[in-house]
């Protein structure tokens, strides 16, 4: 009975460990999305900046 339980904490113990390198793999995903999404909006903003303070006039 005994190594019944420590079969069953050892199959919970690997299937944590699993799923938290699923959540890393997520989360470093995250980053590199709202880093580029943050690339962008300074970059639109400063597009807007110039757009609105008479910027490429010909």
């Amino acid at each position: 009975m005994k190594a019944y339980i420590n079969i069953l904490i050892v199959t919970f113990l690997l299937a944590g460990l699993t799923s938290c390198e699923v959540i890393g793999g997520i989360f470093k995903g995250g980053m590199w999305t709202g880093g580029i999404l943050v690339i962008a909006v300074i970059v639109l903003v400063i597009w807007l900046f110039t757009k609105m303070l008479g910027g490429n006039k010909r």
